[in-house]
């Protein structure tokens, strides 16, 4: 037996002998004080343990050195909005790690031209106000940009503040509307009136702590008196404005969630709602002339004709209003299908498609026979992304990746079908040492679960590489050849990190995400989450069988749902893991949905005050913790301003593991929201501990596997 083990079966003695106290009371609650003085110091000991063991080493030194260098690269393609003829972006440097909001002139960028033009500065507007503000959007009322709507938040959080700008003069206007700190969403009706869902005030929010009512609000009136158009029961999820269309089509809808999965939809029209005879599970993408653009998440019977799940399809409004719906296809997807994502113009659609997780795109013209399909090519297995579009003449800007090739930004016409490759990206990595593989694992009930690999071309088979898999398994997300990875903007970091250092890196596509469309994600919601896990172990097993690797060189990590994902799988199977990353994670199932917006997500765990919980308990990692088990060495990262997965269930995982004394590293960013991370420091920072952690815990987990063997 392992001195670690010894010591472990000693703890474990000692947690063993009050089962009923910890059946009766949690004793960490305290850590779910969010801001709580003894909350915040206990936060303040873990990183200041975390600093002396990780962050002090030479090897933390070396790795965040790189890291810093890819996020911080000169040339990465810019993240583009566009408004109009003009092309926006948040521009982050060193001299502006909040970033520069600057703009183009779309036709200058495409010509190669790169004088931006500052709109406004964050880290002036930080250093002015003494706040930590992010960047979270603009929204502009007419093409002049002269009525904008400016979200900002206050170190990174999903609450925002909104404010009127004026993009022409870059300044924001005086006695403008104003709606203070909130999670709250907000759409022009016209250049004098918001229609406003803000969860601020009294009885305002949801359970889930959304907004629940939708106001008219006029130029020059009290928010508070602004006249309330809808209002949701608390129960609901949310209650969230949006518009779809352009110019003449442009149409306002509200959506109810009911909970995360289900909602009700409504057309604003006359100051008044109407209920649009929409199933609960349909996604709205756009407006098409005088219909919707409709994405199908369950089979549709409408007219005597079924429209099958995964399908998108063009419904007329007026109908929906009535009650009526008239549908016609857009685009119907096989088997290995899904579409991925949707820009809807005057033009027409631009659709992006996987075909076995790998990335395709077509565009939609409407002719006499209908709409002509345009298949516009990429290269083979990358991912593709529409990075933004033009609303009148359809065209686009769509960038183009895989896990060894950065980013390519491209420009596609659609009046003429043409598409230019306008930038790229250097690679801040050298990928041709690297292959891309992808397998197909087979999980416990016999479905077949894709993953990629990515390794070295002269790799040995000899079961000895430290291998690091990513996965997420939620929520309908769809993981993708990323250059960096994971779906973190890490512009080829994992490159630098991990793979030239002698590691594989692997990402697994198990169900409860979207590669396979709506049916992949529904496999594994609610009773059947256990399913996402067995596929997951699955990946793991099969890597084993290949002999990429053993578990003694296994590590994972997951962040949100795929916190939970790697947490239960720890609890599940700490046989077959030996170093985890857990990062702003979901952990204690039995309290996540009175937690920040935890109740909104009932619909895909289930709600464990009811008999859902008999399922939930099974794999709930906070529950399932048993005292004398050795569980792999944890990293848990979080951030006090994560205001939508609390921060509670890392803080009281950890404390627990280290109770029984387990191996566990805890690093909390005191701004950052759900992302974690607010500046390019600080991202490279606590992607440097991670990769500090795996490296030192493999090399620990070897050293400890040839003493027991006796060597």
């Amino acid at each position: 037996m392992s001195t670690k083990f010894q010591q472990l079966a000693i703890a474990a003695l000692a947690v063993a002998a009050t089962p009923a106290v910890w059946a009766e009371k949690d004793p960490y609650l305290w850590l779910e004080n969010v801001d709580g003085d003894r909350a915040i110091e206990w936060v303040k000991e873990q990183n200041a343990e975390t600093q002396s063991t990780l962050a002090e080493s030479d090897l933390y030194k070396s790795l965040y050195a790189d890291a810093l260098a890819a996020l911080s690269s000169k040339d990465r393609l810019p993240e583009i909005t566009q408004k109009g003829d003009w092309l926006y972006e948040n521009h982050h440097s060193e001299k502006n790690p909040r970033g520069l909001y600057r703009r183009i002139q779309a036709d200058k960028f495409d010509r190669g031209n790169d004088q931006w033009e500052t709109v406004l500065d964050i880290d002036a507007l930080s250093r002015t106000e003494d706040k930590k503000w992010v960047f979270k959007g603009m929204d502009c009322q007419d093409k002049a940009q002269t009525r904008c709507l400016v979200a900002l938040s206050e170190g990174g959080g999903d609450a925002v503040e909104l404010r009127e700008f004026n993009a022409r003069d870059k300044k924001f206007v005086k006695d403008g509307f104003f709606s203070p700190m909130a999670k709250q969403s907000a759409v022009w009706i016209d250049a004098d009136h918001l229609l406003i869902a803000s969860a601020r005030g009294e009885d305002a929010a949801t359970d889930s702590g959304y907004a629940r009512k939708a106001k008219i609000w006029r130029r020059g009136e009290p928010l508070a008196k602004a006249e309330v158009l809808l209002e949701v029961p608390k129960l609901s999820a949310w209650l969230s404005p949006d518009a779809v269309g352009s110019g003449d089509q442009r149409t306002i809808i509200l959506n109810e969630g009911l909970d995360f999965w289900h909602s009700r939809t409504f057309a604003y029209r006359d100051n008044k709602t109407l209920p649009l005879a929409l199933p609960q599970t349909a996604v709205i993408k756009g407006a098409l002339g005088d219909s919707l653009v409709v994405m199908l998440n369950e089979d549709w019977k409408v007219g005597g004709k079924q429209w099958p799940l995964g399908s998108l399809v063009l419904v007329s409004l007026d109908a929906l209003i009535e009650g009526s719906p008239r549908v016609s296809a857009l685009v119907t997807p096989n088997e290995h299908e899904v579409v991925e994502s949707v820009a809807v113009s005057e033009a027409g659609v631009l659709v992006t498609m996987l075909d076995d997780v790998k990335g395709r795109a077509y565009f939609y013209r409407r002719d006499d026979k209908g709409f002509k399909k345009i298949p516009v090519t990429f290269p083979d297995n990358g991912k593709l992304v529409i990075a933004t579009y033009n609303d009148e003449s359809g065209n686009a800007y769509l960038t183009w990746e895989n896990f060894v090739t950065p980013p390519s930004l491209y420009h596609y016409r659609a009046d003429s079908d043409k598409l230019d490759r306008i930038m790229v990206q250097s690679p801040t990595f050298d990928g041709s040492k690297f292959k891309i593989e992808q397998y197909f694992a087979k999980s416990a009930d016999g479905t077949r679960v894709p993953y990629f690999a990515v390794m070295a071309k002269d790799i040995e088979l000899d079961s000895d590489n430290p291998t690091h898999i990513f996965s997420y398994g939620g929520f309908r997300n769809a993981l993708l050849p990323s250059y960096s990875g994971s779906y973190e903007p890490l512009n080829g970091a994992y490159g630098k990190l991990w793979l030239e250092r002698g590691g594989v890196f692997v990402l697994a596509n198990i169900r409860g995400g979207g590669e396979y469309g709506p049916s992949w994600h529904a496999a594994a919601l609610r009773e059947n989450r256990i399913k996402s896990y067995e596929d997951f172990e699955a990946v793991a097993e099969d890597l084993i069988a290949r002999r990429i690797t053993r578990p003694q060189r296994l590590s994972i990590e997951g962040r949100s749902n795929g916190g939970l994902l790697v947490g239960a799988s720890m609890v599940r199977r700490p046989d077959l893991f030996n170093a985890v990353i857990c990062g702003v994670p979901l952990l204690d199932m039995k309290r996540y949905h009175k937690l920040l917006a935890g109740a909104s997500w009932m619909g895909e765990y289930g709600n464990p005050d009811t008999d859902d919980w008999k399922f939930i308990k099974e794999y709930s990692p906070y529950q399932n913790l048993k005292p004398g088990v050795e569980y792999p060495s944890i990293f848990f990262f979080t951030s006090t301003r994560d205001d939508r997965v609390h921060p509670g269930h890392a803080r009281k995982m950890a404390a627990r593991m280290k109770a029984m004394g387990q191996h566990v590293e805890y690093f909390e960013n005191l701004e950052g929201g759900h992302k974690g991370s607010a500046t390019n420091e600080q991202l490279a920072h606590r992607v440097a501990l991670m990769y500090t952690h795996l490296w030192k815990a493999l090399e620990r987990n070897d050293q400890s596997e040839a003493l027991s063997a006796g060597h």
